[in-house]
């Protein structure tokens, strides 16, 4: 297995933290970055502790001057796996709300991804990896925004496949589609529209039925174990040629593919 410089966004919590750690098991160089600080702090703290070589330090990939740290690296794959989500119907929810969900999720990744490839261009070899979201194929209602970006970025990444492909066949892009996993992410995102609606909101007389629908269907839903979509990150990270997209849980990634062949 060849040893890999392998940088990897939001590692603070979730997907990320478990994926950095699960790569820097395998033997990787894992520079992990993380939003917060204390949460760089933390990682590095567990995995001393753990006898496990991981470099962390915080990046908010929507500042320009952190997203140029990462031009001190000669990244072999850069996984842009840092994101967030806003919730509440399209009809009312903030647009700047908005903005922001697609600074975060779409445009700070291709961003990060651009300075990246400077360093893998010259070198014609390098992964760069997208962690996008089965919400991205199959929308939910209240879920807009962040469906939205995950979409995008899907289209996106897809364009970008196949531009880097006419120029070289060393330089990889894809898509890592995770579906609904219990890691608080839901739960923090679902939230975030009753922080806003008031009494004036359409949808005011029925929050609590759409609270009680929503922390069902995430009951149901929510896959407990990290360890199926590490696992498929772990793989396009290992890939001499990665495949365009990888998704996880299987079940999950299943019933979005039927749901889009019957016209969802």
């Amino acid at each position: 297995m060849q040893i890999k410089n392998i940088l990897i966004t939001g590692a603070g919590s979730g997907i990320g933290r478990e994926t950095a750690i699960a790569l820097a098991k395998k033997g990787h160089r894992v520079i992990a970055t993380t939003h917060k600080l204390s949460q760089a702090h933390e990682l590095k703290d567990w995995c001393e502790k753990n006898n496990i070589s991981l470099e962390a330090f915080q990046l908010d990939v929507t500042i320009p001057k952190d997203r140029e740290k990462i031009l001190t690296y000669d990244l072999d794959v850069l996984i842009n796996n840092a994101g967030m989500g806003e919730s509440g119907s399209l009809a009312e929810i903030p647009v700047d709300k908005i903005r922001n969900n697609f600074e975060v999720n779409v445009f700070s990744p291709i961003a990060l991804s651009q300075l990246c490839l400077k360093h893998m261009m010259k070198k014609d070899k390098g992964s760069i990896l997208f962690i996008g979201s089965l919400a991205g194929r199959v929308a939910m209602p209240f879920l807009g925004s962040y469906s939205m970006t995950k979409f995008a970025l899907a289209g996106g990444i897809d364009s970008f496949r196949q531009e880097m492909r006419k120029i070289t066949k060393n330089v990889h892009v894809s898509i890592i589609e995770p579906g609904a996993y219990h890691t608080g992410f839901n739960q923090k995102n679902v939230a975030k529209k009753f922080e806003w609606m008031n009494e004036q909101s359409y949808f005011y007389k029925i929050s609590e039925k759409i609270k009680r629908e929503e922390q069902l269907a995430f009951k149901i839903l929510e896959h407990k174990s990290l360890q199926s979509i590490v696992k498929k990150i772990v793989k396009a990270s290992e890939a001499k040629n990665p495949a365009f997209r990888y998704s996880a849980p299987f079940w999950q990634a299943a019933g979005v593919y039927l749901l889009r062949v019957f016209g969802k």
